[in-house]
C-alpha cells in the first residue's frame, strides 16, 4: 500500500515543487520591475520638487520611456497619442477629411492630386488648384503640419475653399462636405505591354491584400500572363498581409514565414493557403528602402525560388513588434519575437541597442546573381532555397539581379528640393491641358506619344535661377533623361492621377527594363510553362 502511495506523493510534490519555484521567480521578477519602478518615482519626484525651473514632467516621462527603449534595438518605440492616430490613420486605411493629396508651393497650399472617389474629386477639385482661403481665413503660409487641422474633421462637416486655378480669371469657391477617405496602398496597377502586369505596393496597411487581389483581377482582364511586383521603398507593415500576398503565389501548405521568440506564445507559422496566381510568372523589384513585411514577401518567393527577385539588397528588418495601448492614449511597440524566412533566413541586420552596424550592406557591381556567388567572400550565414540555390540570411534580401539606379547629380537634387519640376510642369499645363487632353485619350497613348520639347527644358531652367539655382551643364545634360520624365510624369499625375505617373516612370526605370528581359529566366527557375 505505501509503494502505491509513493509515486502519486512524489508526483504532488514534484508539480508543487515547479509550480512554487514559478511563483518564487515571477515574484522576484515582480520586486526587480518594482524596484526600478521605485527608483524612477523617487528620481521624477526629487527633480520636480527641488529643480531650478519648472518641470514638465510629461516630458521627462516620455524622455525617460524613449532613451529606455533605444538600450534595447532599433525598432522598440515609444508613439505619443498624437502621433498614434497619424499612424493609425495609414495603417488602417482610411481618415475623415476633403480627400487630396497636398503640397505646399511657394508658400501656397497647392493640390497635387485629388483622392479618386473622395469629395474633391466629385465636385472637380484639380490638380494644380492652389487653395488660398480655407472656411474664410486666408492659408497663404500655412504650414504643412496645420493643414490636416483645417481640411480634416468629422465625416458630414462641411468646409468652404477658395481656388485658384491656371488659365482662370477668378477664383473659385467649394463648399465640400467632409467624408470617409480611403488610403490605398496599391500606388498603381497597369500593363507595361501585352502581357507584363505591374503592380506598385507602396505599404502594407489593413486593406492591401484586397487591394492587391483587385488589381491582379483587374490585370487578367487586360490579358495579363506575367507580372512585375514592386516593392521597392515598401516599409512594411502588417505581416498578415504580406502572408495573404506571398499566398497568392505559393502553393498551399508551404511555409511563408515563422516568428521565434523568448515568449512561446509568440511563436506562429504562417503556411501558404495557396492562392490562384501559383502559375503567373514573377519578378519582385526591392530596393534598400523595402523592409520587414515587404522582406517576407521577397524572402519566401526566393526561397522557394517562385520568382527572381530584381535591384538592391534590401533593409534588412527582421523584428517583430507588438503594440500596447497606454492609459493616456499614447502606445509602446515592444519586440517580442524575430522573423525567419522559410529555409530558416533570419532577416534581420546586426545592431547594437538602437543602433545599426556600419558596413554590413554587399556593394557589388551590376549583374546576375541568381547563384548568389557574389556573397561567397562574406561571413553571413549559407542556407539554401528549396531549389538547390544558395542564398544568405543576417542583412536583407540579396536580389537575384542586381541593377542600380543612377545617381542623379547635385543640379537636379536643387531642382527638386525647391520642387521646380512640378512648378514648371504646372506652369504649361495653364495653357496646355485641353490640348493634351483632346490628343491622348489615356495614359498608355500620352506615355506612348508625348516628348517634352527643349522648350519645356529651358522654362524649367529659367525658372531654376530665377531661385537661385545656377544653370550647370554638366548635371543637367547627365540628367536631361530623368528631367523629360520627371516633367512628362507630372503632367501625367495632373489628368490620369497616380497610375499615368507610374506608367510614364517605369516605362524609362532601368530596374524595370531590366526584369522584362528576366521573365524567360523566371519561368525557367520556377518550373513553369
Amino acid at each position: 500500500m505505501n509503494k502505491k502511495l509513493v509515486i502519486p506523493v512524489i508526483v504532488i510534490v514534484t508539480v508543487l515543487g515547479v509550480f512554487l519555484g514559478m511563483k518564487i521567480q515571477s515574484a522576484m521578477s515582480d520586486d526587480k520591475v518594482s524596484d526600478q519602478v521605485k527608483k524612477y518615482n523617487e528620481v521624477l519626484s526629487l527633480t520636480s520638487r527641488y529643480y531650478v525651473d519648472n518641470v514638465d514632467t510629461p516630458k521627462l516621462t516620455e524622455s525617460a520611456i524613449k532613451g529606455m527603449l533605444e538600450e534595447l534595438d532599433p525598432h522598440s518605440v515609444y508613439i505619443s497619442s498624437d502621433q498614434l492616430k497619424r499612424v493609425n490613420e495609414e495603417f488602417q486605411g482610411s481618415f475623415e477629411g476633403i480627400g487630396v493629396e497636398f503640397d505646399i508651393v511657394n508658400d501656397t497650399l497647392t493640390v497635387v492630386s485629388p483622392i479618386t472617389g473622395g469629395p474633391s474629386e466629385k465636385l472637380g477639385v484639380l490638380a494644380g488648384d492652389k487653395i488660398v482661403k480655407i472656411d474664410g481665413q486666408s492659408c497663404i503660409k500655412i504650414s504643412r503640419e496645420d493643414v490636416p487641422k483645417k481640411l480634416r474633421g468629422q465625416k458630414g462637416t462641411k468646409v468652404v475653399i477658395i481656388v485658384v486655378r491656371g488659365g482662370m480669371r477668378e477664383p473659385i469657391e467649394f463648399e465640400i462636405t467632409r467624408d470617409k477617405i480611403p488610403l490605398y496602398s496599391v500606388d498603381a496597377s497597369f500593363m507595361l505591354n501585352n502581357e507584363a502586369g505591374y503592380v506598385k505596393v507602396s505599404r502594407f496597411a489593413a486593406t492591401t491584400y484586397d487591394e492587391f487581389s483587385q488589381a491582379i483581377n483587374k490585370l487578367k482582364g487586360q490579358g495579363m500572363k506575367m507580372m512585375i511586383l514592386d516593392l521597392r521603398s515598401n516599409p512594411g507593415g502588417y505581416l498578415d498581409q504580406a502572408f495573404k500576398m506571398a499566398s497568392e503565389f505559393i502553393p498551399g501548405g508551404k511555409r511563408i514565414v515563422y516568428t521565434k521568440s523568448r515568449i512561446k506564445e509568440f511563436e506562429e507559422v504562417y503556411n501558404s493557403t495557396g492562392g490562384p496566381s501559383q502559375n503567373i510568372p514573377l519578378i519582385v523589384l526591392v530596393n534598400e528602402g523595402s523592409a520587414s513585411a515587404s522582406e517576407i514577401v521577397s524572402g519566401a518567393v526566393q526561397d522557394w525560388d517562385r520568382g527572381l527577385i530584381v535591384g538592391e539588397t534590401t533593409f534588412g528588418k527582421g523584428l517583430v513588434q507588438r503594440q500596447f495601448d497606454l492609459s493616456d492614449g499614447s502606445a509602446l511597440r515592444v519586440t517580442t519575437a524575430r522573423y525567419y524566412t522559410p529555409s530558416g533566413r533570419l532577416i534581420q541586420k546586426p545592431y547594437v541597442g538602437g543602433k545599426y552596424k556600419d558596413g554590413m550592406r554587399i556593394d557589388t557591381l551590376e549583374g546576375d546573381n541568381i547563384q548568389h556567388e557574389r556573397e561567397g567572400d562574406t561571413s553571413r550565414p549559407v542556407f539554401k532555397t528549396f531549389g538547390g540555390r544558395t542564398v544568405y540570411g543576417g542583412g536583407g534580401i540579396t536580389p537575384d539581379y542586381f541593377v542600380k539606379l543612377d545617381t542623379l547629380t547635385n543640379y537636379t537634387v536643387q531642382l527638386r528640393r525647391l520642387n521646380l519640376i512640378y512648378e514648371s510642369a504646372e506652369k504649361w499645363m495653364k495653357d496646355n491641358r485641353k490640348s493634351v487632353e483632346s490628343k491622348y485619350p489615356n495614359y498608355i497613348a500620352y506615355r506612348d506619344g508625348f516628348s517634352v520639347s527643349d522648350g519645356m527644358l529651358d522654362e524649367l531652367i529659367s525658372m531654376a535661377k530665377s531661385r537661385g539655382v545656377e544653370f550647370n551643364s554638366y548635371g543637367f545634360e547627365k540628367d536631361r533623361p530623368f528631367l523629360m520624365t520627371a516633367i512628362k510624369a507630372q503632367i501625367a499625375r495632373d489628368i490620369w492621377g497616380n497610375e499615368g505617373f507610374y506608367a510614364v516612370f517605369m516605362s524609362s526605370d532601368d530596374q524595370v527594363t531590366k526584369a522584362l528581359s528576366l521573365f524567360g529566366e523566371a519561368i525557367k527557375l520556377a518550373g513553369l510553362k
